[in-house]
């Protein structure tokens, strides 16, 4: 977990972008580059993780309020990143060759800005 405070400057550069590479914490696929993101505090809703499938399935409330995001403006800056269908005006971020998540969130009326929660992933 990514805690405020002393940890987050081995992942936050000066300039507020992510120092390492983000990574899949299942599987390990590369999800961003590093310096393709920048720290982001907002509370955002992420249902548990689950496969795809399962998530598409359950519909449950079941999930966390997380704070701490990396915030990409360019879809096209993802390395490796899956979308779930629509959930209302949402499509959750997924790892694409896993399709474990949600790993981030999209709203679809914003799109420059797609976040991925720092406690869904792992960094290198």
């Amino acid at each position: 977990m990514a805690a405020p405070g002393a940890g987050m400057e081995a992942l936050v550069c000066a300039r507020g972008r992510n120092r390492k590479a983000v990574l899949c914490q299942r599987c390990g696929s590369r999800v961003l580059q590093p310096g393709a993101a920048t720290l982001a505090r907002r509370q955002l809703f992420l249902p548990s993780m689950k496969k795809k499938t399962a998530l598409a399935e359950s519909g449950s409330p079941d999930g966390d309020v997380l704070q701490d995001h990396w915030l990409v403006d360019d879809m096209f800056s993802f390395e490796n990143i899956g979308f779930t269908k629509d959930v209302g005006n949402i499509k959750f971020l997924i790892c694409a060759d896993c399709e474990i998540g949600p790993i981030g969130w999209h709203c679809l009326d914003d799109k420059k800005s797609f976040y991925v929660a720092l406690d869904r992933v792992s960094h290198e």
